[in-house]
């Protein structure tokens, strides 16, 4: 996102000399203590002038920017102590007066770095060992400045011994302190550094001219020991990219990987990197390394689909006009289909693995009470409400299933694509051609979705806008598995979890028994979360309650799976004593189920699409 963002607010409120950069110059030693101090030299005219903090983060989908970590706000003129006041409606904007004969103004605060806490990155950030610093959470810029005009300069004085990686390319380094080159405003916001006292860079090569990274940054040093297969799989990514898309829209790309328990766990999407954080042994333990796969794929994929091609109503003026999300299930949704199939495609992932991840996703979104009343449209559409809500009852709320739900619908566009054309097209055709393009300088090219469906019929004719309009403005009860069910296979269930079920309940540390009981808790037995209509709801029970015994001996994970297993060949209900705020009290729950897990299994009366679909690409 370096050229043009839509329109740039020009007139007379821009106060910023644009032939000076802005001078950002921020000091990161004291990051153990959470704790960021920012100076900002910035070429002013005199007059009026509004300084706004980033309020809508690209990638976030909401007003994310964390101002009230904001602190000791200073602005100086040749000396003089400017005052200012917050806006009264826009809390993001300063108003302050440019004196006559001042022609910088020099602005000092302060940064605090959240201890804890989920989100994106203005969750946790930082440890005693790493940090990830995000530039929009240490600069203002003014009101009305065009980001991809406004020059920016960015000085870093990292902790000492600690390295560091971004794409932000160096002007020089002397002993602590980076100094950057002059960038725009945009490139700055899109380029993340992570840094740490146990670091490591690997190359993965160069593909297309551009040189690709993989920054490793993590609590301890033997969390740095990515397996030398692992390595090769990341590699094999970079390849697989370049037969789907057919260009790079980077000069060169840098996975910023964070391996701590410490910061929260996420992935976002930058132009010429990726700012992914998983556990400290994420890359070493199998089990995380299983559940996390698709990770680094999806990010990667952004930068073609979210950064080069883009929603018109995700590609604002500045990083204070409201985005619009309709069309998240393009963003997102298509970017989860791509990182999907690339993750086994690349050798991240094994077509087992691949498919019980698919059959548990499509499993989950089919029994969804939810789309009894919300359509697919307004997950997207209130995608800034949903990535903060509660976990309670999100089968009745729905959540931001544009994700999972994105993944079916453009499993099922890829599918008919290939039957349509007699195996003579697929989806690949269309990304080629409608992401691909010239490739080299990162570049922003919007979309609307009669772009979507006009790129479609070019590949294969078809009321695209029909069907898709069907499966995200209509209310529908049934999840879309047609790619599924046509691609030669079927969901079916049986009483045996699979090791992507196990890995997912051993990596979240909970019990999931969402298609017998209609339960899911902690592994100490507070429940998360119950399936409305389930047998568990019926029953009584009530997500924050906590599940103290079962069957009258005290509450274990294990206990709890025999009890739901041995129901399928006994009368008796299973009972549960509940503790509920300060009460007790005993349900029983008349189930006799067994347990119950979903799968997918391969239906010989259809050709097996989906195989073909997940098969490398890229020549060895």
């Amino acid at each position: 996102m370096r050229t043009t963002m839509l329109a740039a607010l020009l007139g007379a409120a821009l106060a910023c000399a644009q032939d000076s950069p802005v001078r950002l110059r921020l000091n990161a030693s004291d990051v153990s203590r959470r704790l960021l101090h920012a100076q900002i030299d910035m070429p002013v005219k005199p007059g009026p002038l509004t300084l706004q903090y980033p309020q809508w983060i690209p990638g976030e989908h909401g007003p994310t920017g964390p101002v009230t970590d904001l602190v000791n706000l200073k602005i100086t003129g040749n000396g003089q102590t400017i005052a200012w006041n917050r806006d009264s409606v826009d809390m993001f904007g300063f108003h302050i007066t440019v004196p006559a004969g001042v022609s910088s103004l020099n602005i000092t605060f302060d940064f605090i770095l959240q201890p804890d806490g989920a989100g994106f990155s203005s969750g946790a950030s930082a440890d005693s060992e790493l940090a990830v610093l995000s530039w929009n959470q240490v600069l203002l810029y003014p009101k009305g400045a065009a980001p991809d005009q406004a020059n920016y300069q960015a000085t870093l004085k990292v902790p000492a011994t600690w390295r560091f990686g971004t794409a932000l390319p160096v002007a020089r380094e002397s002993g602590t302190e980076v100094e950057f080159k002059p960038v725009s405003l945009t490139t700055l916001i899109d380029s993340p550094v992570s840094m740490g006292a146990h670091y490591r860079t690997i190359d993965l090569g160069i593909d297309s001219s551009a040189p690709h990274y993989l920054h490793l940054a993590a609590d301890s040093d033997s969390a740095l020991e990515m397996p030398a297969e692992d390595i090769d799989h990341y590699k094999r990514l970079v390849a697989e990219t370049g037969a789907l898309f057919g260009s790079r829209h980077y000069r060169d790309y840098h996975f910023l990987l964070t391996l701590s328990d410490h910061v929260a766990h996420f992935g976002l999407e930058h132009h010429e990197s990726s700012d992914d954080r998983i556990a400290e042994r994420g890359a070493t333990d199998e089990t995380s390394r299983k559940v996390n796969a698709g990770l680094l794929p999806h990010e990667f994929v952004h930068s073609w689909n979210g950064k080069y091609r883009r929603p018109a109503g995700l590609a604002t003026a500045d990083y204070n006009q409201p985005m619009q999300g309709d069309l998240l299930w393009v963003y997102e949704g298509l970017t989860e289909y791509l990182g999907e199939i690339l993750t086994p495609r690349s050798g991240l992932q094994t077509a087992d693995e691949f498919r019980d991840e698919l059959a548990i996703n499509a499993a989950e979104l089919d029994r969804e009470p939810g789309r009894a009343w919300r359509p697919l449209a307004d997950t997207a559409v209130a995608a800034q409400l949903l990535y903060d809500a509660r976990g309670d009852y999100a089968n009745l709320r729905r959540s931001v299933d544009f994700y999972e739900e994105g993944t079916l619908i453009w499993l099922e566009v890829d599918v008919m694509i290939r039957q349509l054309s007699r195996g003579a097209k697929s989806l690949d055709d269309f990304v080629r051609a409608f992401e691909g393009g010239p490739g080299g300088a990162p570049a922003l090219k919007p979309y609307t979705f009669d772009d979507i469906v006009a790129g479609l019929n070019a590949v294969q004719p078809y009321d695209w806008a029909m069907l898709l309009r069907r499966r995200v403005n209509n209310v529908a009860p049934r999840a879309p598995v047609g790619g599924i069910e046509n691609g030669g296979w079927k969901i079916v269930f049986n009483d045996t979890a699979s090791p992507m079920w196990k890995a997912r309940e051993s990596e979240n540390k909970h019990v999931n028994l969402a298609f017998s009981l209609g339960l899911s808790l902690t592994e100490t037995g507070s429940v998360e979360d119950v399936a409305v209509g389930g047998p568990a709801q019926l029953a009584g029970i009530a997500p924050s309650a906590q599940v103290i015994a079962v069957n009258g001996r005290q509450y274990s994970s294990t206990l709890l799976h025999e009890a739901v297993a041995k129901a399928a060949k006994s009368t008796t209900p299973i009972e549960l004593l509940i503790k509920d705020s300060d009460y007790y009290r005993t349900v029983r729950i008349d189930y006799h189920g067994g347990e119950r897990y979903p799968h997918l299994e391969r239906d010989e009366l259809k050709p097996d699409v989906l195989s073909q679909i997940i098969a490398p690409k890229a020549k060895k």
